[in-house]
């Protein structure tokens, strides 16, 4: 298993490896920007159960483009054939698809999930992300996969917007402390001390798991005008 995490925080894979593990970034930097010099040992890092971890990372603030850094890891991530020769491949991008860079990622998914809270902020740039993969779908494999409702008590607006736009909510996260408690250790769900929140959140997990690996029909959703979901979201 891969997971890939493309926000230029480079925090995704942290609680894995039980660090800021070096990112492709800091690896180009190291021979010049000359890719054909790095090896996969440079820039992957092995994680908690075996997981192969790579963080894109980012130029600093206010001096690049991180969508720029997602694009050239992809490419990495090709040359080194590390794509096709890993069974399960997670990117993790961040939620505001602002740029090609950061939507390179779609080119080379099957399923696309959406994780967002039960709010309105969350649930627009939810559309904005259904309405790329709605274009990307048109050249690439990609397809959307469902929706993720995370550290959220209720999933009312969610699911409100899912059966108008044609989405369905896979799993639901409540807003956890053992999920704040397990970041601060820098450690996983699965190495926390047992307790009856613990396994709930982890059974959801596995449930999560066994959905996406079984496959299955994609949604077949159309994305909302700005102003239209604008109306559409909350109440007077």
């Amino acid at each position: 298993m891969l997971q890939i995490g493309c926000d230029p925080k480079h925090d995704s894979t942290f609680t894995l490896t039980k660090r800021l593990a070096p990112t492709v970034i800091d690896a180009l930097e190291t021979v010049g920007f000359h890719s054909e010099e790095l090896r996969v040992e440079d820039f992957v890092v092995e994680g908690y159960n075996g997981v192969m971890c790579v963080e894109a990372g980012g130029p600093p603030a206010g001096t690049g483009c991180g969508g720029y850094v997602v694009g050239q890891t992809v490419k990495l991530l090709k040359e080194h054939h590390l794509l096709e020769d890993t069974d399960v491949v997670i990117f993790d991008v961040l939620g505001d698809v602002v740029c090609g860079g950061f939507a390179s990622p779609l080119q080379h998914a099957d399923r696309a999930l959406i994780v967002t809270a039960n709010d309105f902020d969350s649930i627009f740039a939810m559309n904005r992300i259904v309405a790329a993969i709605h274009s990307k779908a048109k050249n690439y494999d990609v397809r959307l996969g469902g929706v993720i409702a995370n550290r959220s008590a209720k999933t009312d607006e969610i699911d409100r917007f899912n059966a108008a736009v044609g989405l369905k909510r896979v799993a639901h996260f409540p807003d956890l402390d053992i999920v704040r408690r397990s970041r601060l250790k820098k450690s996983t769900l699965f190495e926390m001390e047992d307790s009856p929140e613990l396994r709930a959140v982890t059974a959801e997990y596995m449930q999560l798991a066994e959905t996406l690996w079984a496959g299955g029909e994609p949604c077949l959703a159309t994305p909302m005008k700005d102003r239209d979901l604008f109306e559409f979201l909350g109440f007077d």
